[in-house]
């Protein structure tokens, strides 16, 4: 018997990015990240990883075209709202959205900083 393997997608649509009413965002899991679209074209994306119950959050990308148009501070709100909707908490170590949750103290609960290595 033949096996196949299924990508659950969660598609989000933000209205809110400053001029593009048709951002989507997509949890792609089997490549590890979240992706932002406008229409077919890709706007940005944050990377993570699973480490036990946790989502480890590690780079956000905003794809030059679309720099400066609300496009990484819609995905920082989508993941850690997934975050919250799912239950699991989050390690932030991707600078961007570290500063996103000091701004946005809201999120402080879910998001633990990254343990530091020893030495």
């Amino acid at each position: 018997m033949e096996s196949s393997v299924v990508e659950f997608t969660f598609m989000w649509r933000y209205g809110c990015a400053m001029d593009l009413p048709d951002l989507v965002i997509t949890d792609r899991p089997t490549a590890m990240r979240y992706e932002a679209h406008t229409g077919t074209e890709l706007a940005g994306f944050v990377e993570y990883r699973l480490l036990g119950g946790r989502r480890v959050l590690l780079h956000t990308e905003v794809l030059p075209g679309f720099a400066g148009r609300g496009v990484g501070a819609a995905l920082a709100r989508h993941v850690l709202d997934a975050a919250i909707a799912s239950d699991v908490r989050v390690t932030v170590k991707c600078p961007f959205i570290r500063t996103y949750v000091e701004r946005h103290p809201q999120y402080a609960d879910i998001a633990a900083p990254p343990r530091r290595s020893p030495g």
